[in-house]
């Protein structure tokens, strides 16, 4: 069995739900046995810092390091439990020599398993706005479609304001499902990648009007359950 190491705390209410969703699917799988994985929860609010004065390197630095420090835990492989840090993904990738699992690939995977043409991005700013999601998505037929600029400017201001804080308000669902329906009527789209690990703690369903949400926290469960066996 291999063991699996996270890189968590960013934030901290979606570590709780990968740790949550990893054990029950491992479970399923293993009838009944619990799975090998060690968590190293990292200071979000340095993170958060950097990223606003787009240091990059600084955030690529840090992770390696603490990717590391997993590595001399005894880790097989392991993941980040944010979309918003892959921004540094492939960086890390070439500086690590731990196995690293995207969650940006798994929903690619997913999205071309379901046979979809068009699907919409929520996340931080960083997420919608950042080329990390498009140039992994550019490698298959799916389009990806962003928000417009208020849009996106909303979204990312509720993460920050909110959903990082564990502040989670029906009117901010309600106002992210119109948000979702202008994009299926104006863009076409017929899925919507929840691209923050907060996200899924907010728009719980599996799908709003027709438009399927595809949660990556669940999708990445999936693929790093997968890689255990």
């Amino acid at each position: 069995m291999k063991t699996l190491g996270l890189i968590g705390g960013t934030g901290p209410e979606s570590t709780i739900d990968y740790y949550r969703l990893l054990i029950a699917e491992y479970r399923k799988q293993a009838d009944g046995s619990s799975p090998s994985l060690i968590i190293n929860s990292v200071d979000l609010k340095r993170m958060i810092a950097w990223m606003n004065a787009r240091e990059f390197a600084l955030v690529a630095d840090y992770l390696v390091d603490e990717f590391a420090k997993l590595q001399q835990a005894g880790v097989d492989f392991a993941a980040l439990t944010a979309n918003t840090p892959h921004i540094v993904f492939e960086e890390i990738q070439q500086r690590v020599s731990l196995p690293l699992i995207s969650i940006v690939e798994a929903a690619r995977e997913r999205a071309e398993a379901l046979g979809l043409k068009k699907v919409g991005l929520f996340g931080t700013r960083f997420t919608m706005e950042e080329d990390f999601y498009p140039k992994v998505f550019s490698r298959t037929s799916v389009e990806l479609v962003t928000p417009q600029r208020q849009e996106r400017d909303y979204i990312h201001e509720i993460y920050f304001g909110e959903l990082l804080k564990d502040v989670f308000l029906p009117e901010t669902r309600t106002k992210l499902l119109a948000i979702a329906d202008d994009m299926k009527a104006r863009d076409g789209i017929e899925a919507l990648i929840l691209g923050g690990t907060e996200l899924p703690l907010l728009l719980r369903a599996e799908e709003h009007n027709g438009i399927k949400f595809l949660d990556t926290t669940r999708i990445h469960v999936d693929r790093l359950v997968k890689e255990m066996f």
